[in-house]
């Protein structure tokens, strides 16, 4: 095929992590013809999650194993683009044109699906010990840690819910370090760590995560003193914050909320006809199965421009 042929299809969802292959599954036996891109191998941020033990059906399922298993089912009802990036898309009366590194893609309705990246430290340790101690999301991997140390990295809402979060499911010590002398969460959070006995550690910087083939322990620096120090502990979450993949929303006049996700009423619908939302972009819960629902909402909701029946 030609760089520039133009292939067809009724629905294009960009993104193949939970969100893009439940819209796939259900669009795809509604009759509607789907074509699904991801810039990489698919499965999202689940991807990299060691356990989960919060997807009905599963008591506990590695992230890398649930992904693998929506994959095959999705592959059953939509064309699946791995490693092929949407560049850029652009709509003319009701055709959206999907340009990709590869070829031309035109669609009656599109899916946004592309998730978030979880934002990180960058500091030596952090990437060799993700799924190994270091995680980016307490509700997901906080039950491997019962009764064991661990940390937690941000000063904001998040940190200190999870920091909570962790101590309620009877984590032996929790720590909520930050590099401030006050914490940006709102008080009534940060008294409720405090009486939970979150030990806060202000005015410190982690600099390296240590472990041979797991978390062992932190070096900190303390940036009033400028003392350096060791922190041993199981496990290490990262909460300060994810970057919503939003750029092909922009690009689409899509309306964003003032943290950058995709605003999207209850049948996903955003304020663009014929582009809808699903899964992480939107914000939310950020769970599996929240975005399973979305982007089983999202797909039936595209029947309407496609002009076909509602399945259900």
């Amino acid at each position: 095929m030609g760089v520039w042929e133009i292939m067809d299809y009724e629905l294009a969802i960009i993104g193949a992590g939970p969100a893009g292959y439940s819209a796939s599954i259900y669009a795809g036996r509604s009759g509607i013809k789907t074509v699904v891109f991801d810039k990489i191998g698919g499965g999202g941020l689940a991807l990299v999650s060691p356990n989960i033990e919060n997807y009905a059906g599963f008591e506990s399922i590695s992230g890398a194993d649930l992904m693998d298993k929506m994959q095959k089912h999705a592959s059953k009802y939509a064309d699946i683009h791995f490693i092929e990036e949407v560049k850029n898309i652009t709509k003319k009366d009701n055709l959206f044109t999907i340009e990709t590194t590869n070829k031309i893609y035109t669609s009656k309705a599109v899916i946004l699906c592309m998730g978030t990246e979880y934002r990180k430290l960058g500091i030596p340790g952090e990437q060799e010990l993700q799924g190994k101690g270091v995680s980016y999301c307490a509700t997901c991997d906080g039950f491997f840690f019962k009764g064991k140390k661990v940390a937690v990295v941000g000063g904001g809402n998040s940190a200190l819910i999870e920091a909570i979060f962790l101590k309620q499911i009877g984590c032996e010590e929790v720590y909520l370090i930050h590099r401030r002398d006050q914490l940006r969460a709102e008080t009534a959070y940060e008294n409720e760590a405090r009486g939970k006995k979150v030990q806060i550690l202000l005015n410190k910087i982690v600099e390296k995560i240590n472990g041979e083939q797991k978390v062992e322990y932190l070096e900190m620096y303390d940036t009033k003193s400028g003392n350096k120090s060791k922190l041993s502990v199981d496990g290490f979450f990262v909460s300060i914050g994810e970057i919503p993949q939003n750029t092909l929303a922009k690009d689409l006049g899509v309306k964003l909320d003032e943290r950058g996700y995709i605003i999207a009423d209850k049948q996903q619908k955003t304020n663009v006809r014929g582009v809808y939302a699903a899964g992480d972009i939107t914000g939310g819960l950020r769970q599996v199965i929240t975005a399973c629902a979305e982007g089983a909402i999202a797909a039936l909701s595209t029947t309407e421009v496609l002009g076909k029946a509602y399945p259900y």
